[in-house]
């Protein structure tokens, strides 16, 4: 799990605390919470220096006993460059992120990934949903599209209200 997370977590440890949850995120004793790193992020004067070392210092704890990770560790042992083992290690990382409070860097590629895995859970061929995108877009060419109605009636009257 280190190796996949790298810089975004400090270490990644085993956890005696969590029963429910696979895993947490947690700061070191003099890191940032996660409120005062949304708080810092926010300031409109921040000085960018300064947040590469104040940042919190994250540490991933996982519950060994959980069903998630007892699954994982046997998936990844099993094969170590599984693509599906690092998308589910990021999707733990960045759904423990949110749980702790802290934010996304990416929501965008968040979404994507739980996307991806849901297609992944129902059975979805990734490559017959593009191909069937694309032959959605390709079929709705803007040739076919009417005009929209209004639109310079519409910027005329904008400008008389003025």
């Amino acid at each position: 799990m280190k190796d996949i997370l790298d810089k975004k977590v400090e270490k990644v440890v085993v956890s005696n605390r969590l029963v429910n949850s696979p895993c947490c995120i947690v700061t070191s004793q003099y890191g940032w919470t996660a409120n005062m790193e949304r708080i810092m992020k926010a300031q409109a004067l921040r000085d960018t220096s300064t947040m590469g070392y104040m940042a919190a210092k994250k540490h991933l704890e996982i519950n060994p006993d959980h069903s998630i990770i007892d699954n994982l560790r046997g998936k990844a042992d099993a094969d170590k460059n599984d693509k599906s083992v690092k998308d589910l290690v990021l999707l733990l990382f960045e759904t423990a992120l949110l749980s702790s409070g802290f934010s996304l860097e990416d929501p965008a590629v968040h979404s994507q990934r739980i996307h991806r895995m849901i297609k992944l859970g129902l059975g979805i061929d990734e490559d017959a949903d593009d191909a069937a995108i694309t032959a959605d877009i390709g079929a709705a060419s803007t040739d076919d599209m009417p005009p929209l109605e209004g639109d310079m009636e519409d910027a005329s009257r904008m400008e008389e209200v003025d």
